[in-house]
């Protein structure tokens, strides 16, 4: 079992991950993002697109209620069916969900922190949520039958209400309950570097994520804590690894990027 993560930077440039999950011959779940297309949607719709920056350093999109809405509208319509239609193509008998489906990703929204001209600002309206609880039994029922999952990472309030969810960490909750043996998390990148662009790190363990995340930047740091958050759920091993490479999903089990285990 393996569970994939494709990252929003990737979309439009995905026939080849697709095309390699079509030979995998194993079951897989398929976790995308889509940061970009939901700003591109947003400017066509001429809807402010804010950034947030953590007091840690984390950037984020300001998540709204009208941007939820369109974030549902970019991620879980327009990428998510479009992944779905292109996998059927291939002879993937794929099913295209979103983490609200079944209650299958539960969270809580965040009171988020951002930090503005040195000061540290608090956000308690914004449509972020932490996953806390994932249900993993329409999947496992998926999986059983056949099916390939799509997954979209948006996620069931507490109230009903979506909400916006990280979804390489998503991806981390999701292999963390169905027991997959792998995660990998595909990006734009080769993998996690020391000092990008130089210094490509080929393996860590888990004991020297913390050290890592504090030295990665951008997207990378959330691509860290999803691994540690995966290797404390169970899961063997996570790739960070070039989803726009040829194979890349079959480059990156068999030793490219960077693998992280106990």
């Amino acid at each position: 079992m393996i569970v994939i993560k494709m990252g929003g930077s990737i979309f439009g440039k995905e026939e080849k991950l697709l095309a390699d999950a079509a030979k995998l011959g194993e079951p897989f779940v398929l976790v995308h993002g889509g940061a970009a297309e939901t700003t591109n949607l947003a400017e066509r719709m001429g809807v402010k697109v804010e950034q947030i920056t953590s007091p840690e350093g984390f950037k984020s999109r300001r998540t709204t209620r009208e941007m939820i809405e369109i974030f549902m509208m970019a991620v879980a319509g327009k990428i998510n069916k479009s992944l779905v239609a292109r996998l059927q193509k291939l002879g993937v008998n794929a099913v295209g969900l979103c983490g609200m489906d079944g209650s299958m990703l539960r969270a809580k929204r965040k009171i988020l922190t951002s930090l503005e001209n040195g000061k540290t600002k608090m956000i308690r309206d914004d449509y972020t949520g932490k996953i806390e609880k994932v249900d993993a039994k329409l999947l496992q029922i998926l999986l059983r039958e056949g099916f390939a999952p799509v997954v979209a990472p948006i996620t069931l309030s507490e109230e009903f209400e979506p909400l916006n969810s990280d979804g390489d960490r998503s991806a981390a909750m999701i292999a963390s309950a169905i027991r997959a043996q792998r995660l990998v998390l595909l990006t734009d990148v080769d993998g996690y570097y020391e000092n990008f662009p130089q210094g490509l790190v080929a393996r860590m363990s888990a004991s020297q994520i913390e050290d890592a995340i504090k030295k990665a930047t951008g997207g990378m740091k959330r691509k860290l804590l999803a691994a540690r958050e995966a290797l404390s759920g169970g899961v063997g091993e996570v790739i960070i690894a070039n989803g726009t490479v040829d194979s890349p999903i079959s480059s990156a089990l068999s030793g490219k990027g960077t693998h992280i285990s106990k």
